[in-house]
């Protein structure tokens, strides 16, 4: 399962937050990635706001892109807000990118 998880990472690295010029994982919106015995895989994500513009598009281009991923049979995401993203979760690297170290 760690082959298939590295590769999902990968693909969650290629999605970028429109608003911030980082990707969805280093700015740390991906909780949690569950990868089921049946290569089903659930992702619980959070939004920089309630109010994101991306609320509705940018969890399905998160589904779409990891259901891409070889041995991904499907891929679906929960939305949570707890606990709510503050920039703390943000990788060392994003907060290097944006200026906050």
């Amino acid at each position: 399962m760690n082959e298939l998880e590295d590769r999902i990472v990968e693909m969650l690295k290629t999605i970028y937050d429109p608003e911030i010029p980082v990707d969805i994982f280093e700015l740390g919106l991906i909780y949690e990635v569950k990868i089921e015995e049946d290569q089903h895989v659930f992702i619980d994500m959070t939004l920089t706001s309630p109010n994101c513009p991306v609320a509705e598009s940018l969890p399905k281009e998160v589904e779409d892109k990891v259901a891409s991923v070889e041995g991904v049979k499907a891929a679906k995401v929960n939305i949570v807000f707890d606990p709510p993203w503050d920039k703390d979760m943000m990788s060392e690297e994003a907060k290097l990118e944006l200026g906050f170290l």
